[in-house]
């Protein structure tokens, strides 16, 4: 039996012993397969450069794997998109198929498909390794595209180092503009990316990167894996604009979706070949039951080339740093985890969990950190698994951070269902920093899910109706000055006793009013609810900037003061008072969640010395009632052998403190 380091931390471990180590097993044993074979595992990952469309010297060359095929041909522009002896496909045996074309064939722009026949039908296919995929404008109708530009990007600037501390602005590139329509990678980079970097955030999530058939499904129902979305544009924009955070020192992680893909056959991977089993489980275990999507076989060699491949690709064609892998959940258990609450450690080691997805899962991070040691890796999980981001070495599945998707929901329960007066700060604090020891974890108050159509995003939670006509400065309403207070506290406690990294859905900071509701039917296909208004934000005259100028010093203070490289110690948690106040490198950060209550002369316990306030959401300036004097240095008095801060802490205020050096 292995001596795995994760059990050795986590006594609550051992009853499961043997199921960790076999575990542990199937993947070394895999990974050992891989390398033994094909000498790396990156070696392996290859699958892009073999399969797909390729220009050689004198022709092009195309490779499918379709096992259930009788015969393949390439149609398009070049043939009236019609099957052509001189346009089959040879088979090469193992279910890979060849054909070679003069180069004259293809020219940049042209579109392409498979015309795939199997025993007793045959349909249009767009080929499983397609880099490039567009939708005619009035047919609605995708194919892929030869892309051969005359000029090959040139990259101007290398990618950050590692981030150890990811402060991370999630993105969606067609929502990102304040137009009513689908922005660009272009205007993503030329007016988004100076508001993030501006913002103080050093990592960029995108989301929707893969390309997908429908454009409301926040690019979550993927169908062509390795083509960047052309609804956005170009590769080469693309491009530019990851090399352009880079100038900045940003990262940017894709947001990847491994956990399924879409239904659509003409579109996707679905019966590619016929069959239902290609890439997926057959029958009902390949049928999602709640996404309507199809899941994937992780057991199958060809399966795990694919997804290796496809982790290489963005790495190496657009230099991505890192991914943030969604639906972690759903890939690791046969259930989906759909209705499970996950409060017994049994329900890890029940059998219920498909091994060879996180057999796959730890192939994935052994891959990403060998092609590119710097990148990170962030496991979207809501059930917790012990392992999950703890590395392989010690038993784990090797990602870097895990989501701690409970803070989110944590919060929408107690803005629901708790009065104010009952907001328990020691509740507060403990929800904010339960994680695993062996594990690093990203927090967040709030990310694209809360912003949804059917739910709510915090500051509409806290203020409701009463966004639409009282968030001018000239505004006097009870109801918005809570609001805008409580969303200061909340991302600032979020943020401050967060793991090792933060998450920010785009335009949150500010509190953008309503929900994101992509265009269809029910909507008449409007685009008024799938953009984001940056103006609020921009207007001195809304309340809106004030939320902005508090999440940009609120971020910027975090970063300087690489608050997030240690964790933080507790000071006090005054349930009665609702007064939290913990110490994390050197600040102080004071929290007086009292709806009504001001404290004067409040002892605070800390270390000898000097502080200065480095931060106060009651500032006017973040549209507070600037009751304190931020000028003034307090300097600890020796009270009962302990030093001691005496403060006059406002009701809904949180105060930073930094301690100057004696």
């Amino acid at each position: 039996m292995l001596n795995l380091e994760i059990i050795k931390n986590d006594p609550l471990l051992k009853p499961y012993e043997k199921t960790i180590t076999y575990r542990y097993s199937n993947s070394y044993l895999k990974l050992n397969e891989i390398e033994n074979k094909f000498g790396s595992i990156s070696d392996f990952a290859n699958g892009h450069l073999y399969y797909g469309l390729h220009k050689g010297l004198n022709n092009w060359v195309i490779r499918e794997w379709a096992p259930n095929a009788k015969s393949i041909h390439i149609i398009g522009d070049f043939s009236d998109w019609k099957a052509a002896p001189e346009y089959s496909f040879s088979s090469l045996g193992r279910g890979n198929w060849q054909c070679i074309l003069p180069a004259y064939t293809l020219q940049h722009g042209m579109l392409y498909k498979l015309l795939i026949r199997w025993d007793d039908d045959e349909h249009e296919r767009i080929p499983s390794y397609c880099r490039r995929v567009v939708q005619d404008d009035q047919t609605k109708i995708f194919a892929a595209q030869v892309w051969d530009p005359e000029v090959n990007y040139s990259w101007k600037h290398i990618s950050p180092d590692r981030i150890r501390n990811p402060l991370i602005y999630e993105a969606h590139i067609g929502m990102a503009t304040s137009d009513e329509k689908v922005g660009s990678y272009v205007e993503f980079k030329e007016n988004v990316l100076p508001r993030i970097a501006s913002l103080g955030y050093n990592t960029i999530q995108l989301m929707a990167i893969q390309e997908h058939p429908y454009y409301g499904s926040f690019g979550y129902q993927v169908s062509n894996f390795f083509a960047p979305s052309s609804r956005f544009g170009t590769p080469e924009e693309l491009k530019e604009l990851i090399d352009e955070a880079h100038g900045l020192g940003i990262g940017v992680i894709l947001d990847i979706v491994h956990s399924h893909a879409v239904k659509n056959e003409n579109e996707g991977l679905a019966r590619f070949d016929g069959t239902d089993y290609q890439y997926f489980h057959s029958g009902v275990k390949g049928d999602h039951p709640v996404w309507d999507s199809r899941c994937f076989n992780y057991g199958k060699d060809q399966v795990l080339n694919f997804l290796l491949s496809n982790c290489k690709y963005w790495i190496e064609e657009f230099k991505f740093d890192g991914f943030r892998f969604d639906g972690v959940t759903s890939m690791i258990y046969y259930h989906h985890g759909i209705g499970k609450d996950f409060v017994d450690y049994e329900m890890y080691y029940d059998n219920e969990q498909d091994e060879d997805a996180l057999t796959y899962l730890t192939l994935a991070n052994a891959l990403i950190h060998k092609i590119k040691p710097s990148a990170i890796t962030i496991a979207e999980d809501v059930s917790g698994m012990p392992g999950i981001a703890t590395s392989f070495s010690k038993g784990g599945i090797g990602f870097d951070f895990r989501m701690s998707m409970g803070v989110a929901d944590y919060w929408i329960k107690i803005i629901k269902e708790r009065k104010d007066e009952d907001w328990h700060v020691g509740d507060i604090y403990y929800q904010l920093t339960n994680s695993r020891d062996d594990e690093q974890t990203i927090s967040y108050a709030e990310s694209h899910d809360q912003a949804m159509v059917g739910d709510k995003t915090i500051i509409f939670r806290l203020i409701d109706k009463d966004m639409y006509t009282s968030m001018q400065v000239e505004s006097t309403n009870l109801i918005v000055d809570r609001g805008i207070a409580l969303h200061k506290m909340i991302r600032l406690v979020s943020l401050a006793t967060a793991g090792n990294g933060y998450l920010n859905f785009m335009g949150n900071e500010f509190g953008h009013p309503e929900w994101i509701d992509f265009p269809r039917e029910g909507n008449n296909w409007s685009f008024a609810y799938a953009r984001r208004q940056w103006d609020l934000s921009d207007s001195a005259d809304l309340k809106y900037y004030y939320l902005n100028e508090f999440d940009k010093d609120m971020i910027h203070l975090i970063k300087d003061e690489n608050v997030l490289s240690q964790h933080p110690n507790i000071i006090t948690q005054h349930t009665k008072d609702q007064v939290l106040v913990f110490q994390r490198k050197s600040l102080v950060f004071i929290f007086n969640f009292n709806p009504v209550k001001s404290f004067t002369e409040y002892g605070i316990p800390v270390p000898k010395g000097t502080y200065k306030v480095v931060l106060n959401t009651d500032n006017q300036k973040y549209g507070g009632f600037n009751r304190n004097d931020d000028s003034l240095i307090p300097v600890t008095q020796l009270e009962n052998k302990l030093e001691i801060l005496k403060l006059y802490i406002p009701n809904r205020t949180a105060i930073v403190l930094k301690r100057l050096v004696d």
